[in-house]
C-alpha cells in the first residue's frame, strides 16, 4: 500500500488519518479527493500542504470519471474511504443526499477498485447501524437495525462492499466507528458545539434529558485503529473501533462546562429529535486481539478537544459565523426550548 486515495480526505475524521499517515510512513504517497462541501475544508490540511507524498484532487465519488481519473494519474493501490454525508440532523431535513453520496457513491468507489485490481478498499462506517443498543454490546455479526436516514444510507453502503467481496472477491475492510471527537470536526457536531458555544457564553442546545449515551473516542485513537486494520485486518471482515466506555450527554456537556469553567446554567434543555437512539456500546474485542486499544480515556479525549477549540480559534470562528452556518441553527434550533 504506497499510493492511497483517501476520499473525504479533507473532513474531519479523514484529515486527521492523512496528517497521522504521512507523520507515521516514509514511503507512503496520500492522495485526497474531496468535494469540498460545507464540511471539507483545506485548512484541515495545512499541517501537510507542503509535504511532497501529499495531494490534492477536487472530485465528487458520485462522478466516475473523475474517480477513474484519480485512479489513474496517480497509480491508486488503496482506498480508504471517509467520503460520506454524516450528520444525522441534516439527515432528517435532506435524506436524499445521504442516499447518493454514502450509497451511490460507495458503488463507484468499488466499481474502480474492482477495475484497478486495488490491494484493500476500507470502508468507513458508523456504530449508529447497530441501531439503540439498550443492554450489551454490539458485536460485528449483529443484525443491522438502523433509525435514521443517515444510518440506512451507511448500512447500505457496508453491505455494497460485502455484496462486492463476495462476488467478486474486492479484498474489502469495513471499521465500524463510535463517536469521533478532536480536532477539525465541523462545529454543528455536539461536542464542538457545545465547546464554542461555551466558549461565547452561549446555550448549549441538549436534547431531552440528555441521559442518551455515547461511547466518545479521540479521532486520533480511531484513526491508529483504522490503520491497524488496513495493515493487518482479514479481508471481508468488519471491526468495531471504540472505548467500550459509554457516556451521557448530559455528562459530556458538564464537563465541558467545568473544563471551561463555565456555569451548568449554560445547558438549554430542546425537544429531542425523532428516533433519538438511547444507547450505542460496541464489542471491540475483535480489533483488541490484533493489538490495538483506544490511548485516551473520555475525560483526556474531552480535555484534549477543549484545548484545541480554545486554541484554534481561527479555524471555527469564521465557519460559524457563515451564512451557511448561521442558516443551519437557525433552522435546526430555532423554537426548540424546553422550558422549566
Amino acid at each position: 500500500m504506497k499510493n492511497i486515495l483517501v476520499t473525504g480526505g479533507a473532513g474531519f475524521i479523514g484529515s486527521n488519518f492523512v496528517q497521522l499517515m504521512l507523520n507515521k510512513y516514509d514511503d507512503v504517497n496520500i492522495v485526497v479527493f474531496d468535494k469540498l462541501t460545507y464540511a471539507g475544508n483545506l485548512d484541515n490540511l495545512i499541517p501537510v500542504e507542503e509535504n511532497p507524498r501529499y495531494h490534492f484532487y477536487q472530485g465528487d465519488i458520485c462522478h466516475p470519471h473523475e474517480v477513474d481519473e484519480v485512479m489513474g494519474r496517480y497509480n491508486i493501490d488503496t482506498i480508504v474511504n471517509f467520503a460520506a454525508e454524516t450528520h444525522v440532523d441534516r439527515s432528517l431535513m435532506e435524506p436524499g443526499g445521504f442516499i447518493q453520496t454514502d450509497v451511490y457513491g460507495t458503488y463507484i468507489l468499488l466499481e474502480a477498485a474492482k477495475k484497478y485490481q486495488i490491494e484493500r478498499y476500507h470502508q468507513i462506517s458508523t456504530d449508529e447501524v447497530y441501531g439503540a443498543v439498550l443492554e450489551g454490546r454490539s458485536k460485528e455479526t449483529d443484525k443491522l437495525h438502523t433509525r435514521s436516514p443517515y444510518s440506512a444510507a451507511k448500512a447500505g453502503g457496508d453491505l455494497m462492499c460485502l455484496a462486492y467481496y463476495t462476488s467478486f472477491n474486492l479484498p474489502v475492510t469495513i471499521t465500524r466507528g463510535s463517536n469521533n471527537i478532536g480536532p477539525y470536526q465541523y462545529p454543528e457536531k455536539a461536542v464542538p458545539l457545545f465547546i464554542t458555544n461555551a466558549i461565547d457564553n452561549k446555550p448549549l442546545p441538549l436534547y431531552g434529558d440528555g441521559l442518551q449515551m455515547r461511547d466518545y473516542q479521540y479521532v486520533q485513537d480511531h484513526c491508529e485503529g483504522i490503520d491497524v486494520v488496513l495493515r493487518q485486518g482479514q479481508v471481508g471482515e468488519i471491526y468495531n473501533l471504540g472505548t467500550g466506555v459509554e457516556t451521557t450527554n448530559i455528562e459530556m456537556a458538564r464537563l465541558i462546562l467545568k473544563l471551561l469553567d463555565k456555569p451548568d446554567s449554560l445547558i438549554q434543555p430542546i425537544t429531542d429529535r425523532p428516533g433519538h437512539d438511547r444507547r450505542y456500546a460496541l464489542d471491540c474485542s475483535k480489533i483488541q486481539a490484533l493489538g490495538w486499544r483506544s490511548a485516551h480515556s473520555f475525560e483526556q479525549a474531552i480535555a484534549a478537544t477543549v484545548r484545541w477549540y480554545v486554541d484554534n480559534e481561527w479555524w471555527w470562528r469564521k465557519i460559524k459565523s457563515g451564512n451557511h452556518y448561521q442558516e443551519y441553527y437557525q433552522r435546526q434550533y430555532a423554537g426548540r426550548e424546553i422550558k422549566n
